[in-house]
């Protein structure tokens, strides 16, 4: 079975400094049928003007993991970490029994385009951690490449739950195929371009919710960057 998240049916909110597009249920923005997928909590596609950002805030008991689309962004948090995080960076904060951050666009012209991706911990109270990994373009061109794992395996990021992030790149005749084991779901969000999941067109910011599939192909791309989440 699959069901759609169009890119037109998120929840949108313009603040001036900040554009925000919401796959679920955040903030003002409220759909009871839009509440997360297995897991998976938040996905906002945020757009954060020059010199402005997210100033210092709390989160408890949430796996967060930043994705950058184009731009920089600059992160700081109660742990002592600070960084810059570009294209092909994968942060993951696991906020535990609490932890305090700001993000802010690192560019002095033009907007810093990011994913901010929620993802529910197994596992709560734990001490709040922080880990940063790059993946090159040529490590996800017309492949899925797993970015973040619950055991940290093949340089991915590790995460609080028993789930697996992939992303991919994918242009013109390159095909990936992903398998995942019966009982699993699978979300795939498109970041940009256009992409054929199982035969099904994505554009970028259209999702589709998978469950009762075991094998799923993504090609036909058209300058595509996808994320992919087989999840419990």
């Amino acid at each position: 079975m699959v069901e759609f998240r169009r890119s037109q049916e998120r929840g949108y909110a313009d603040h001036g400094w900040l554009k925000s597009f919401h796959s679920f249920s955040f903030a003002d923005y409220y759909d009871p049928s839009q509440m997360g997928f297995g897991p998976l909590r938040v996905i906002n596609e945020d757009r954060v003007a020059p010199g402005t950002g997210f100033g210092t805030h709390g989160h408890r008991d949430m796996e967060i993991i930043s994705y950058v689309l184009d731009g920089a962004l600059a992160h700081r948090d109660s742990m002592g970490n600070g960084s810059v995080i570009r294209p092909g960076d994968v942060q993951r904060m696991s906020a535990g029994r609490g932890v305090q951050h700001s993000e802010f666009n690192h560019e002095k012209d033009g907007a810093t385009h990011f994913l901010q991706i929620w993802i529910e911990p197994n596992v709560r109270g734990i001490a709040p951690g922080y880990e940063e990994r790059r993946f090159e373009a040529v490590d996800k061109r017309g492949r899925l490449a797993l970015i973040a794992s619950s055991d940290a395996r093949d340089g991915s990021v590790k995460i609080h739950q028993d789930a697996n992030v992939y992303a991919g790149l994918f242009d013109g005749a390159e095909k990936g195929v992903l398998a995942v084991a019966p009982g699993r779901r699978m979300y795939v969000h498109v970041a940009l371009g256009e992409l054929f999941v199982n035969g099904h067109r994505l554009g970028a910011g259209d999702a589709a919710k998978f469950s009762g599939e075991t094998e799923f192909s993504f090609e036909r791309g058209k300058g595509a960057e996808v994320l992919a989440f087989d999840l419990p």
